[in-house]
């Protein structure tokens, strides 16, 4: 079967008339039907037609996961108005650049989420946002009557603008269309083998990219049911997978780490049959034979990406799974710089960011290549395993050491349930390993005993100088999608270690 260029609400309305009574979407406070969300999204989008909305315009959207979120986003798209999500960690600041450099026209809000009062956040950027004709709680909407409302939309069309994560730099926002995003959702919903009577547990925040394509669009383009939640909780998440019987789900090392480090997790009885993980080794191991996911899926990608780039074939071998080895989609293709950098090029990627002729031409290479920033190998058979982050690797004197091969080492102790691993300063290497961990409820195992087994597996300079044992990285890095920053990790090592900060030995390109 090949794909078919459509638009977002061309896939919607075909799944609402040939799966009208089906479940679409679960969530904490609703059960929609296709027909149901087809209803709500078409009222969504008379709603936002009657504030003055129209094809092209951009649409903010901060929310946790929900009815909401969908809906507003599936309404956006049937008028051809393009989403902008907002990361719902967002201080006031962070909100008025995102909401100033996307041109924003309006911005739909929770109140509050997590603590944090969006209402007083929005009062206060507010004046320096002159764009933003339409400012509108979530709560106030009423999805169950209005006028619906269409305009021409093609699959070349700009569906969503999404900004990255800015772990290390500046936000910026790439521009990705129809076509990029759900023929990334039908390709890598193929490679998953994801079926119309699956039922897909969402771990990702909709507004990021693992959420809005891979979980989100993956679901609607196979006419399968989306179940997620307001934010990943794994004791939640643990209970609705079991109560919802879920078939599938995603996530990255540390979701799953956290899953199956939950002291719920044993009395659980889970029916997960596979899904994608963008996880190590040890991690995809355990996925398999500790989580019960047999045919899970090896995912490599970038937002700018749309974001999947490779993703493994739930009928792969297993042990090609688990070692992250998978092919790009038809009609993409990578290549390795001499660098070592995993470069990309086909019809997955972005149109480029958003008000920044810039950094989009800083993003390519001379001959338009995608620049991703990591580091990979090629295999003979075509097939990308990603090592790490190009950003990321430091070096020990003169040695280059990428945080993911330390990682994996400590995740393969029995007691480990995450680890991180940052290169800090160090007056006579340059720099050295510092590595945080989390313990099993059932660890009992020490710093240096940990340091002992590293020791005992791994060349000298990949051995952590320093190491602690944390209770968890949500003070210290963590990003709400569940990938740990590690540009933040190395500033609270710096202070806790009361190091000197330097530049970091990264900056220049890894070689060896």
């Amino acid at each position: 079967m090949s794909w078919q260029a459509r638009t977002l609400g061309e896939i919607l309305e075909e799944q609402a008339a040939h799966r009208a009574d089906e479940p679409a979407l679960v969530t904490e406070t609703a059960r929609l039907s296709y027909r149901q969300l087809l209803q709500k999204a078409k009222r969504a989008a008379g709603a936002m037609h009657a504030m003055g909305i129209r094809r092209g315009d951009h649409v903010g959207i901060l929310a946790s996961n929900g009815e909401h979120w969908i809906v507003l986003f599936y309404g956006a798209a049937l008028i051809g108005a393009v989403t902008v999500p907002v990361n719902t960690r967002f201080k006031a600041a962070e909100l008025a650049f995102c909401l100033s450099k996307s041109d924003c026209k309006a911005l739909f809000y929770v109140e509050r989420f997590l603590k944090q009062d969006f209402a007083a956040m929005v009062r206060e950027v507010r004046p320096a946002l002159p764009k933003l004709k339409k400012a509108v709680v979530l709560e106030s909407i009423d999805f169950s009557s209005g006028p619906a409302a269409s305009e021409r939309v093609g699959p070349e069309d700009l569906l969503l603008i999404q900004f990255t994560s800015g772990t290390t730099a500046v936000p910026k926002g790439a521009m990705l269309t129809h076509h990029n995003m759900l023929r990334n959702a039908w390709a890598a919903g193929t490679r998953i083998g994801i079926r119309p009577e699956d039922r897909y547990f969402n771990c990702r925040p909709l507004f990021h990219v693992g959420g809005s394509t891979l979980s989100a669009l993956m679901s609607l383009v196979a006419g399968a049911c989306l179940v997620t939640l307001p934010t990943f909780d794994a004791g939640a998440a643990l209970a609705t997978m079991e109560r919802e019987r879920c078939t599938l789900t995603s996530g990255n090392d540390t979701i799953f780490q956290m899953l199956m480090g939950h002291q719920d997790f044993a009395k659980r009885k889970l029916v997960l049959r596979g899904g994608w993980a963008a996880a190590g080794p040890q991690t995809m191991r355990k996925i398999i034979d500790v989580l019960g996911a047999k045919a899970i899926c090896a995912a490599y990608g970038l937002s700018e990406a749309s974001p999947n780039v490779v993703m493994s074939d739930w009928r792969d071998p297993e042990e090609l799974r688990v070692e992250g080895l998978a092919k790009p989609h038809e009609g993409v293709e990578v290549r390795i710089s001499p660098e070592g950098e995993i470069q990309v090029r086909g019809w997955n990627v972005m149109r480029g960011y958003y008000n920044d002729p810039e950094q989009t031409a800083a993003a390519f290479t001379a001959d338009g290549w995608l620049r991703t920033g990591d580091l990979g190998e090629l295999a003979a058979d075509g097939r990308l395993r990603m090592v790490g982050r190009l950003k990321d690797v430091f070096r020990v004197g003169g040695e280059n050491v990428a945080p993911a091969e330390v990682e994996e080492v400590l995740l393969a102790h029995p007691a480990v349930e995450a680890a991180q691993v940052v290169g800090v300063p160090d007056a006579r290497l340059g720099e050295v390993a510092c590595a945080y961990v989390t313990l099993k409820s059932s660890g009992g195992c020490s710093e240096q005993d940990l340091v002992e087994w590293c020791r005992a597996r791994c060349a000298n300079f990949r051995v952590p100088r320093y190491l602690k044992i944390v209770p968890d990285f949500e003070t210290i890095g963590m990003t709400a999608s569940g990938k740990v920053q590690k540009a933040k990790l190395r500033e609270h090592a710096i202070r806790e270690l009361g190091l000197q900060p330097a530049p970091p030995a990264s900056a220049a390109p890894a070689t060896g």
